[in-house]
């Protein structure tokens, strides 16, 4: 079964503008959103977003997330008092979300399952939140998301 999956933890606002957030954070984000925006497809964003991204292929979930949180983590505080201001502001919704995104479809090589241990590639399908990452999205405030996908026919 072929597997695209990508990780982000991503700010959200009505208000403050990503570039405002990335002035309060310190840190340059990999994406932004625009609330607004008059880019029609696919939607129009509701909100401002800033997100830190991993989109490397052939990493588990929780590699995803550890690559991200290794840039995020020494902006913990910093993350957590603007999650916080962000959840304040009249209408927020979730001001801060560590995103999985995950898309199952058609096999386009064979399995390894009959190849020897030291020919055979991770599998890509199982995956865990480790204590560090738990601790990082109570210390922010962070909404855990998951989506999964069906690309099969």
């Amino acid at each position: 079964m072929l597997l695209d999956q990508y990780v982000y933890f991503a700010l959200s606002s009505e208000r403050t503008t990503a570039q405002e957030m990335t002035a309060l954070l310190g840190i340059l984000p990999d994406e932004t959103k625009v609330r607004g925006s008059r880019i029609v497809q696919p939607a129009i964003p509701v909100c401002h977003q800033w997100r830190v991204v991993c989109r490397e292929p052939g990493l588990r979930v929780n590699e995803q997330i550890a690559q991200v949180l290794e840039r995020l983590r020494p902006h913990t505080d910093r993350i957590a008092s603007l999650t916080r201001r962000l959840g304040a502001e009249p209408g927020a919704g979730r001001a801060a979300t560590l995103q999985v995104v995950r898309y199952f479809g058609e096999a386009d090589e064979p399995s390894n399952d009959n190849q020897p241990d030291a020919e055979r590639k991770p599998n890509p399908f199982g995956w865990h939140l480790d204590q560090e990452v738990l601790d990082f999205l109570a210390a922010t405030g962070a909404f855990l998301d998951i989506d999964e996908y069906d690309r099969t026919d």
